[in-house]
């Protein structure tokens, strides 16, 4: 059943402007959240009630459709939204002093203004950057620090795009609504249109004043430092997420974010096959036939390897834990033995290689 709008404000059918105004302003006081003092949920489904019918019998039309049919719109009760409250806001600005939407906020959290603010907000962009690091980063991480241009909150505002001490007004074009509605007469009736503010863009207010230095955007352009972090381990290609690192919202919007990717630079020494690197290491025969314990640079300086002794050419030995890390452990840094032969040999030396030959068996032949 439709509610009684009269009786919601506490005034005769026959009430004046004026005492329909003041019963408003008396209920709203009453309500309003620095002073009453009972259960908030009930305070804001009241002052649902005498905002909606103060927003009916405050307009002539309104109030004489509900005068005469009980309801207002071609639904029984009244529809409404953060738009439509201009008559509302007037009389609450005029009494308390204070915009509407603060105390539509304290009721409601996500108040009038919070939506229409969020409806002028917009999310920043995303930016994208590539680094190019060592390979010693890509092992043990890194703190870097990239020079790029991207938008930033205003300092002259705050980020608003409101220039300071002024607010919202609602749009002339739409009232508030957000909306035009455009009638067109048809011999099959008459069709209504809606389509956004092209004012507004559909959000029902515009600033009083914009900010001069970001011209209302709530955001300038500046060259500056971005910090990026690389975490251990990460791998060629791969694209890093920086949350809140791209550019700044405007209108106060939540700022985009920054992908980073990520190339590596070749090292000279070490190739990287996964969570292990390769190295190639020199190493003469006699090393190979009597056995040897040889240094060998790592990621973190050098470290040993023993050759055992009758190794294979080509053999491929392993230093455990020096490779890149995954997880909570690290690879391997894989060792390919290469045999260096002499190509210049001194007389002493090409007798001893002489002498060695003599007493070693002549290699099998390979069997068909």
């Amino acid at each position: 059943m439709a509610q009684d709008y009269y009786s919601v404000l506490g005034v005769d059918r026959t009430a004046s402007p004026e005492e329909i105004k003041r019963a408003f302003r008396r209920l709203a006081k009453e309500y309003h959240p620095d002073a009453y003092k009972g259960d908030k949920r009930e305070a804001e489904r009241k002052f649902r009630k005498i905002a909606e019918a103060y927003e009916v019998l405050s307009d002539p039309q309104k109030r004489a459709q509900y005068d005469r049919y009980g309801h207002v719109g071609p639904e029984q009760g009244f529809d409404f939204g953060p738009g439509d409250f201009q008559r509302t806001r007037e009389a609450f600005g005029e009494f308390f002093g204070r915009p509407f939407e603060d105390l539509w906020s304290m009721f409601f959290g996500e108040g009038v203004r919070t939506r229409e603010r969020a409806g002028r907000a917009r999310r920043g962009e995303d930016l994208e950057y590539r680094v190019r690091i060592t390979l010693e980063d890509a092992a043990f991480g890194a703190k870097l620090r990239a020079t790029a241009s991207r938008y930033v909150p205003c300092g002259r505002c705050g980020g608003s795009g409101l220039s300071p001490g002024t607010g919202l007004r609602v749009c002339p074009t739409c009232r508030g609504h957000g909306r035009i509605e455009y009638r067109q007469a048809s011999v099959f009736g008459t069709f209504v249109n809606v389509r956004t503010c092209p004012e507004c863009g559909g959000i029902g207010e515009l600033p009083e004043a914009p900010c001069g230095a970001c011209g209302g955007e709530g955001r300038v352009r500046e060259k500056g430092e971005i910090a990026i972090e690389v975490p251990p381990g990460v791998e060629e290609g791969a694209r890093l997420r920086i949350p809140g690192g791209g550019n700044a919202g405007a209108a106060g919007g939540p700022p985009g974010d920054l992908y980073v990717t990520v190339e590596v630079q070749p090292h000279p020494l070490f190739r990287r096959k996964g969570e292990d690197l390769e190295l190639e290491l020199p190493v003469h025969w006699g090393q190979l036939v009597l056995g040897a314990t040889v240094r060998v640079p790592t990621l973190r300086g050098e470290a040993e390897l023993k050759i055992p002794p009758g190794t294979d050419p080509e053999a491929v030995l392993a230093v455990p834990g020096e490779g890149m890390p995954r997880g909570r452990r690290r690879g391997d840094l894989k060792v390919r033995l290469k045999v260096e032969v002499p190509k210049k040999l001194s007389r002493l030396q090409k007798r001893l290689v002489e002498e060695l030959l003599e007493t070693l068996p002549p290699p099998e032949p390979p069997q068909g």
